[in-house]
């Protein structure tokens, strides 16, 4: 157990006479993000709180690390940021893929009252000095192999990870261990309070600039307890818990919600370095995985492939859940994980956003008639979790009307879990909150028990021949087609029907599937007006890290398919 340490800060004072307005800004009753690591030193302080996979980390003593020593390296970042000059709310700039190493970073930027500022390595570097320039970071830490992206975006580099082989120069930078040498470990003094902006994570972008979306040590309070409350199912005690993820943490909104979702259990978040299912598998079965965010229903299908393709290296029976989004999964993708992990296993699509993340939640189990007869064609997102009042209304009529249960609408939300808006953007601030709601953009429709179907983002919906299509619909059908690994739906100009419902489809290995017997499958289970003009091979579509296409590339690319 931790000993208990002297208050060392400046003279304490209390009001005892205001009943409003208050402000908990002390260390003794703060809410601050950075104050999680410390706070469990006093109970698990030898418990592992962070272990990197292969390649997520950049120092063999940091792949695995105690709540005491993750706290005390937290505090070293911390007092080297401080030390440099930074003041309060100062932007630390992150080219960074996930490591344990930049984990901390983010940790120790709330911890020193300033704001982590981390950027998709992937994103055009035009776009990124455009992201540079709005927000004005004041130190920029990039990863070794990242170099060559940051400098061609201009982007400062003043500290690098070293992970990968360098792809650039990085003159007058200095390495993460040169930068923490010597560092205090003791923590920072300054005031911190529940509402500051610790983190500035960007919007995809896929249709313009990406936006800045200022999050709270609140939003990520809530967030992370939102979430504790779902992973941590299936264990006899909290402490158990062990989370994984393969996905984005640093520059992405996961980071809010999984690895802190372990630590308030007092458990244990296993990391990757990037997206790989054998790792996922292997992680699983070396760190005895509970619970697991495994990204959209395709990288679902992924997972079971590695646990079933190699019986003997793999053993998925820990896991008590299973965690998705974006599309749902399939019932014989169901029925085939239970086999691999045990009819413990639960599992739950998530549905929200970077800016309001506590989420609806589908249980599979809580609803297991509906989604056997209607998974994946509908996309269920079932009902806003606890901490989310959402209802689905008429984008067309101001005042935020409820539409009626079967008629699409728009999803908006209010939630502690929500950003305090666009970082100089005040004009997309006031769009995005107008009648007192954040408007998600996504068209959902709530069925007769309640219960929200996600139809589409709104910018995705095809219009054809007079009638709104879903391309999430068409999708998850195409994606039956056993000769199709994925797809993806757009609609694309068309002289007679305005947009034409287009699919795109990548092959299952091996194949090569007519798309005369894939149109065929499609009429079979669509309604005339969904099913595609066209089935387009590719090999590959382009998609964000996360593995969210990039429809617009489509739309850019095969604008004149249906030409001549």
């Amino acid at each position: 157990m931790a000993e208990a340490r002297p208050y060392d800060g400046p003279p304490v004072s209390f009001d005892v006479t205001s009943l409003h307005g208050r402000r908990a800004a002390g260390r003794w009753e703060r809410l601050s993000v950075g104050d999680i690591l410390e706070r469990l030193t006093y109970s698990f302080p030898e418990r592992e709180a962070l272990v990197g996979w292969e390649g997520a980390y950049a120092y063999p003593e940091h792949r695995r690390l105690t709540y005491r020593q993750a706290d005390t390296l937290t505090n070293r970042i911390a007092g080297a940021l401080l030390a440099r000059g930074l003041r309060r709310s100062d932007r630390v700039l992150m080219v960074c893929e996930n490591s344990n190493e930049a984990m901390l970073v983010k940790l120790a930027c709330a911890k020193a009252g300033l704001v982590a500022m981390p950027i998709n390595p992937s994103l055009a570097a035009d776009v990124v000095a455009a992201l540079i320039e709005r927000c004005e970071p004041a130190l920029g830490i990039v990863d070794a192999e990242l170099l060559g992206a940051a400098e061609r975006a201009g982007a400062r580099v003043d500290v690098t990870i070293p992970i990968g082989e360098p792809s650039g120069a990085a003159d007058g930078a200095c390495s993460f261990a040169e930068f923490i040498a010597g560092a205090s470990e003791q923590e920072p003094d300054v005031e911190i309070h529940g509402d500051d902006i610790w983190e500035i994570l960007f919007t995809s972008g896929t249709t313009a600039l990406p936006k800045a979306v200022m999050l709270s040590h609140v939003y990520t309070y809530i967030a992370g307890h939102a979430h504790a409350i779902s992973l941590g199912r299936g264990v006899q005690v909290e402490g158990d818990v062990v989370i994984t993820d393969f996905l984005p943490m640093i520059y992405h909104v996961g980071g809010h919600i999984l690895p802190p979702a372990a630590w308030f259990c007092g458990g244990t978040f296993v990391m990757g370095r990037r997206y790989d299912p054998q790792a996922e598998a292997a992680a699983i079965t070396a760190e005895r995985i509970t619970g697991i965010f495994a990204g959209q229903s395709v990288m679902v299908q992924a997972l079971a492939d590695a646990l079933e393709g190699d019986p003997d290296r793999f053993d998925g029976h820990s896991l008590q859940v299973l965690m998705y989004g974006w599309s749902q999964v399939s019932p014989e993708l169901v029925e085939r994980l239970k086999r691999l992990c045990g009819e413990q296993l639960s599992l739950v699509e998530i549905f929200g956003q970077t800016e309001s993340i506590t989420n609806h939640r589908f249980w599979v189990e809580q609803w297991p008639e509906v989604h056997r007869e209607r998974a994946p064609a509908d996309n269920y997102v079932g009902v806003p979790c606890p901490m989310l009042a959402s209802v689905v209304v008429d984008p067309a009529t101001p005042g935020a009307t409820p539409v009626a249960p079967g008629v699409p609408g728009e999803a908006v939300y209010r939630s502690p879990a929500m950003t305090a808006g666009y970082y100089r953007d005040e004009q997309a601030t006031r769009e995005a909150f107008r009648d007192g709601w954040f408007h998600s953009g996504d068209s959902c429709v709530v069925d007769e028990g309640g219960r929200r179907i996600m139809v589409d983002r709104y910018k995705d919906i095809v219009k054809t021949g007079g009638e709104n299509v879903s391309s999430l619909r068409v999708e998850s059908i195409v994606q039956q087609h056993p000769e199709v690994a994925k797809a993806a739906v757009v609609g694309l100009p068309h002289e007679r029907w305005g947009e034409a419902v287009t699919a795109f489809a990548v092959p299952a290995g091996g194949t090569r599937p007519e798309e005369a017997s894939m149109l065929a499958f499609c009429r079979e289970r669509l309604a005339g007006y969904e099913v595609p003009k066209r089935i387009v091979l590719v090999d590959a579509l382009p998609e964000t890290v996360g593995g969210k296409v990039l429809k617009y590339r489509l739309r850019e690319e095969h604008t004149a398919l249906y030409r001549g």
